[in-house]
């Protein structure tokens, strides 16, 4: 069998752009809106798929939280993809000394606009995941309302002392909204730890800012794949380019043998 012949890399030069540019807070609202899908998402999803196995359970949510990575990481590298080539057409300008407004240089790619782009897109849900984190407590199991037959009793002297723990009726506070909210953001992590290991939980929340993150981070990461995507790009184009050139001589050549000869030419 042939050994299939590796395609040698192609690759152009490009003007490596600013940290942010006029386009950072518009796509960081981009990623702000995609995070809000997929929370709501994956809030129905982790809902839905509650089962009583704890390692089935497990699965199924890291299987969920891999694809939330998966996509915004791919989402990121689309958007260096693109700077990177925003980048060559500065670099083209350039060299033919065209004119080129400080905006057009900071839009190509650099290193931190990933990750810059996704951490602004996620204040909204890291603020509320670091307030959480210095105030989180193990949640205990509260005592339920009683019933209104109960009310009877509440005016004995000799047991309402006991009974005065379950006749207050409990307000949902500033922490308790906070709690809900970031636990909602982080829902695969909250089900994969389950309602009944308190401990999990707390450790959960306490590091629910590092797991708000984890988008932002894929995000960054796929921006840093640009170049390499981008020299994919130019290869296959190279190669494709080849392909061609070789096909139309050799279809050439094939019509050049075909031609029928001359009563001349067999003399």
């Amino acid at each position: 069998m042939a050994k299939k012949t590796k395609l040698p890399e192609k690759t152009k030069p490009f003007v490596t752009g600013a940290p942010t540019d006029e386009n950072t807070f518009r796509q960081a609202l981009k990623f702000f809106g995609i995070m809000v899908m997929i929370v709501f998402i994956t809030f129905i999803v982790c809902s839905m798929a509650g089962v009583k196995s704890d390692i089935l359970r497990v699965v199924i949510n890291t299987v969920v939280e891999a694809a939330v990575l998966l996509i915004l990481f791919s989402r990121g590298a689309d958007l260096g993809t693109d700077a990177v080539a925003r980048g060559e057409i500065v670099y083209q300008h350039n060299e033919k000394g065209l004119d080129i407004t400080q905006n057009e240089r900071k839009i190509p790619f650099h290193k931190c606009k990933g990750f810059i782009i996704g951490l602004i897109g996620s204040a909204v849900f890291f603020i509320p995941a670091l307030l959480l984190a210095f105030t989180a407590e193990k949640q205990m199991t509260t005592a339920g309302t009683l019933p209104s037959w109960m009310d009877g009793f509440m005016r004995r002297s000799e047991i309402s002392g006991g009974l005065a723990a379950y006749s207050q009726n409990g307000s949902l506070g500033v922490l308790d909204i906070i709690r809900i909210f970031v636990r909602v953001t982080i829902m695969p992590f909250v089900a994969m730890a389950g309602t009944e290991n308190r401990d999990l939980l707390l450790l959960i929340e306490r590091i629910s800012p590092v797991l708000v993150l984890l988008p932002a981070l894929a995000y960054g990461a796929g921006y840093l794949q640009g170049p390499s995507r981008r020299k994919q790009v130019h290869t296959e184009i190279a190669a494709n380019t080849r392909k061609r050139v070789t096909r139309e001589r050799r279809e050439r050549q094939k019509k050049k043998n075909n031609v029928p000869k001359t009563p001349q030419q067999l003399n």
